[in-house]
C-alpha cells in the first residue's frame, strides 16, 4: 500500500520532516519526505496496518512545536524503492508556510549547558530544532537562516554537520550555533563572565536592562525592596504589579500556590507570565497591596544560567510608562534614566514581542495578553478574502487573514503615542510579507478618534465598521469556531455606541454578521468624561445621586448640567463605582485597577447577591443601593456585589432565553474571575451552554480578531 499525504499546520522548522524520516523507519517503510510552499508533502509505502499506524502517529507523535492542523492520506498506486528519504523542497513561492512562535530551552539543550564535557557548555544561545528563537528572529520566508537575524553568523564546521545529518535533532535548525560561531554575550560597564557581574549587580541593588527574546526587560532582585522602588520610580509605574522569574516549579510553589494546570502552563514550551495566589510577600515593591503575583520560569539559556546565581528576579519589559519595549541596541538611550547596567548580546531581534500574561480559570487557562510563546501562530478561521483588523486603542493587536487562517499579531500596547503606532505599522507590514497577505478589506472600529480607525481610514482599501461590542462577541464566536446567533454578554470599560453614548455592559443578540442590543445597563453619567476613568470616585457619586442619595455636590452639578457627562452603559464604571464606595480605590494608576483590586477584597465563600432589577435594562443602581445599606464586612459587600452582577447577567439571558441556548462571554471585565465563575455556574445551572475565549484574550486584544471574523462572514 502506497499513499500520498499532506501536512498543513506550522510544521516547517520544527523539525517535522526529519521526525517523519525517523517514523518511517521505525515503521520500515519506503518513500519520502518534503517541505514546499504549503506545508509538508510525503509518500509512504509499506504493510497497509504499518502505514495507516504511520499516518496516525503524524499528528499523535509530532514534534514539539509542531501545530498540525490537518493530515490527508490518499492511495496511489505503488512505485519501486526501498527505504525513505528527505528529498529537496522544489521550487516556488513559500510563502503559504506557518512560522512557529518562539519556544522554551528544551530538556536536551539544558541537558547540554550544564554539562562541562560539552562544547555548548554554560553558552547562552543553545538551541535546535525543538526549541529556541523563530519569530522573534524570521525577517521573511521561507523560513532559512539567510532570512533570519542569524544570518550574520557563519556556522563552524561541527555546526554544519549537525544542521546537515537529518539524525540530528538540530537537523535545519536555522538559529543553530556554538561558542566558536555564534552570538555573544557581554556586560556593561565592565568586562568579567558577563552571568556572574549581572549577578553581583542585581545583589548589588542596581537595575540591569536584560536583552530577551522579544525584546529589553529591566531586573531587579525580587528581595530587594530598595532596588524595586527604585526602578518604580524610574518606570513612573506606581502600582501595577511586577513579574517575578523564578528558577523551576518548586522556587514557584514557594511563593504562590501552584495547581497542575499552573504547573503545566508554567513549565509548558509558551512560558507566559502566569497570575498565582500568592503565599510569600517578596518585596513590598513587586506587588504593592495585591494578593497575586505573576511568576514565570525561564525559557532562554541565559535566564537558566542568570538565575542559577540569583534568586528570584523582577523581570518587567524595558520602556517608560506606555511606550513599547525596546528591543533594538540603538534604542538603549531610551533608558539611561532607568538602568544602571546592561546585559545584552550581538544577535539582532526582529520582532518586539512582550511576554504572555495568563490566569488559570477553573481548570483552563485564560490568556490576558497573547504575545511570546503564541505569536505568530494562527487561528482557524474560513475566509475568501486577504482581510486586515486593526483592533482597538487599548491592549492593541492587529489581525490578518486569508485562506483557513488568521494570524492575530503579538501584543502591540496602548495606541496613545508615535513610538506605539509606529510599531503598529511596522507590524502590519511584516506580518503582510511574512504571510503574503495584500489585504482588499481593513476593518475597523467605530470610534473615530482611535489611532486605529484613522489608520484604517487613511488606507485605500474597503473599508468594513465593526462595532467594538459586536467584535467582542465575534471574536468569542470565532474562537470556539461558531457563527451563532448567541446571546452575547459584552462587559468591558468602554466602546463607541452608534447611539452616541458611551457601550459597556451589553447583551446583545449577535452572530458573525450582525446584532441587535437587547438588554444593556442602564447609563448613567460619567461627571468630567474620561476624568472618571482615572478617578473612581466621579463614577460613585453619579451612582450615588442615581439614588437620589446626598453626593458630592461639584460631581453632581456638573453630572446634571451634561457638560463633559456623558452617559454609559459602562460595567467598568460600575465596578468602579463599588471599588471607591468600599474604600478600595479613588484614583487608579493602570487600566482596570480599581477593579482588579475589588475582586482581590471579594471573600469567595460569600454567596449571597445583592438583587437588582431587570426590564429592558439592567439596573446597576440597585447593586450599589445595597452596597451603601449593608452593614457586613467589606469583603461580604464586595463578593455580594459580583455575585449580584453575576445574578442579574444570568437572569436577564434566561429572560431573553431562545432556542439555541447559548451564550457568550466577551470583554475586559470577564478577566474576573469570581465574575467569570459565578456566571457561569448560574448559566450552566439553568441549562444555557456557554461560550468562553480560549485563544485569544477576552479584553480588547481579542477585538482585532472579532473585527475580522465580521468580515469574513459579511464581505464574500
Amino acid at each position: 500500500m502506497r499513499v500520498a499525504i499532506r501536512v498543513a499546520g506550522v510544521v516547517q522548522g520544527v523539525g517535522f520532516r526529519p521526525f517523519a524520516h525517523r517514523l518511517a523507519r521505525r515503521f520500515g517503510l519506503a518513500g519520502f519526505v518534503g517541505n514546499d510552499a504549503h506545508g509538508v508533502f510525503a509518500e509512504a509505502q509499506g504493510a497497509p496496518d504499518l502505514v495507516r499506524a504511520f499516518v496516525a502517529a503524524l499528528t499523535a507523535e509530532a514534534p514539539p512545536l509542531a501545530v498540525v492542523d490537518r493530515v490527508e492520506a490518499r492511495e496511489i498506486p505503488p512505485a519501486d524503492g526501498s527505504g525513505f528519504v528527505i528529498v529537496a523542497s522544489p521550487g516556488g513561492n513559500a510563502a503559504d508556510t506557518l512560522v512557529s512562535a518562539d519556544s522554551a530551552t528544551c530538556a536536551d539543550c539544558l541537558r547540554e549547558l550544564r554539562d562541562p564535557v560539552d562544547r555548548r557548555f554554560r553558552y547562552p544561545f543553545v538551541n535546535c530544532t525543538n526549541c529556541g528563537p523563530r519569530f522573534t528572529i524570521v525577517r521573511g520566508v521561507p523560513y532559512d537562516r539567510p532570512l533570519t537575524t542569524m544570518a550574520a553568523f557563519a556556522m563552524c564546521a561541527e555546526c554544519a554537520r549537525e544542521y546537515a545529518d537529518p539524525a540530528d535533532r538540530r537537523f535545519h535548525a536555522q538559529p543553530v550555533c556554538c561558542p566558536a560561531c555564534g552570538p555573544s554575550l557581554r556586560f556593561e560597564p565592565g568586562g568579567g563572565d558577563p552571568i556572574l557581574a549581572t549577578a553581583e549587580a542585581l545583589r548589588a541593588g542596581q537595575v540591569v536592562a536584560i536583552k530577551g527574546l522579544g525584546g529589553y526587560h529591566l531586573a531587579v532582585g525580587a528581595w530587594h525592596e530598595e532596588a524595586a522602588k527604585t526602578l518604580r520610580a524610574r518606570k513612573h509605574r506606581e502600582d501595577k504589579p511586577f513579574a517575578v522569574m523564578v528558577a523551576d516549579l518548586d522556587q514557584a510553589r514557594e511563593l504562590a500556590e501552584v495547581d497542575a494546570v499552573a504547573a503545566r502552563v508554567l513549565a509548558g514550551r509558551r512560558r507566559p507570565i502566569v497570575l498565582l495566589p500568592k503565599k510569600t510577600e517578596l518585596a513590598q515593591a513587586v506587588a504593592p497591596g495585591n494578593r497575586r503575583i505573576g511568576l514565570m520560569l525561564p525559557y532562554t539559556p541565559l535566564h537558566h544560567l542568570l538565575l542559577q546565581e540569583t534568586g528570584p528576579i523582577v523581570l518587567t519589559s524595558a520602556n517608560v510608562s506606555d511606550e513599547p519595549i525596546v528591543y533594538r541596541d540603538e534604542d538603549l538611550g531610551r533608558l539611561e534614566d532607568i538602568a544602571d547596567a546592561y546585559l545584552t548580546h550581538d544577535r539582532p531581534i526582529h520582532v518586539r514581542t512582550d511576554d504572555s500574561v495568563v490566569r488559570i480559570v477553573g481548570t483552563k487557562p485564560q490568556l490576558q495578553r497573547r504575545s511570546r510563546g503564541y505569536a505568530p501562530e494562527p487561528i482557524r478561521l474560513a475566509t475568501k478574502k486577504h482581510l486586515l483588523g486593526v483592533g482597538a486603542e487599548l491592549k492593541n493587536t492587529f489581525c490578518l487573514a486569508k485562506g483557513h487562517h488568521a494570524f492575530v499579531s503579538h501584543h502591540i500596547g496602548d495606541l496613545e503615542n508615535y513610538e506605539t503606532l509606529k510599531a503598529f505599522t511596522e507590524g502590519i507590514e511584516h506580518f503582510k510579507h511574512l504571510f503574503a497577505i495584500d489585504p482588499v478589506l481593513v476593518a475597523h472600529d467605530l470610534h473615530p478618534d482611535y489611532l486605529s480607525t484613522k489608520y484604517a481610514l487613511d488606507l485605500d482599501l474597503e473599508l468594513l465598521g465593526v462595532q467594538h461590542h459586536h467584535a467582542h462577541i465575534a471574536a468569542c464566536l470565532a474562537d470556539n469556531g461558531e457563527d451563532g446567533p448567541v446571546r452575547g454578554v459584552a462587559f468591558d470599560g468602554t466602546g463607541f455606541g452608534p447611539d452616541g453614548t458611551i457601550w459597556g455592559g451589553e447583551v446583545l443578540l449577535a452572530d458573525l454578521t450582525s446584532y441587535r442590543r437587547l438588554s444593556p445597563l442602564k447609563p448613567v453619567a460619567m461627571p468630567g468624561g474620561t476624568s472618571a476613568i482615572r478617578q473612581p470616585w466621579r463614577m460613585a457619586a453619579s451612582y450615588v445621586d442615581e439614588l437620589g442619595r446626598p453626593a458630592r455636590e461639584d460631581v453632581v452639578k456638573l453630572k446634571r448640567s451634561g457638560l463633559n457627562s456623558p452617559l454609559t452603559s459602562s460595567a467598568g464604571r460600575l465596578f468602579d463605582a463599588a471599588a471607591a464606595l468600599l474604600g478600595v480605590r479613588d484614583t487608579i494608576t493602570y487600566e482596570g485597577q480599581a477593579a482588579i483590586e475589588l475582586e482581590q477584597l471579594a471573600d469567595p465563600a460569600e454567596t449571597t447577591a445583592y438583587p437588582a432589577r431587570i426590564d429592558d435594562e439592567i439596573h446597576g443602581e440597585d447593586l450599589i443601593g445595597a452596597l451603601l445599606d449593608d452593614d457586613a464586612t467589606k469583603p461580604k459587600r464586595a463578593a455580594r456585589f459580583h455575585n449580584g452582577v453575576a445574578d442579574a447577567i444570568v437572569r436577564t439571558c434566561d429572560r431573553l432565553r431562545d432556542h439555541s441556548g447559548t451564550v457568550a462571554l466577551s470583554g475586559g471585565v470577564f478577566q474576573n474571575v469570581l465574575l467569570l465563575d459565578r456566571t457561569v455556574e448560574g448559566l450552566e445551572d439553568r441549562g444555557f451552554r456557554v461560550l468562553t475565549h480560549r485563544n485569544v484574550p477576552t479584553n480588547d486584544g481579542g477585538i482585532s480578531f472579532g473585527q475580522v471574523a465580521v468580515a469574513s462572514r459579511t464581505s464574500r
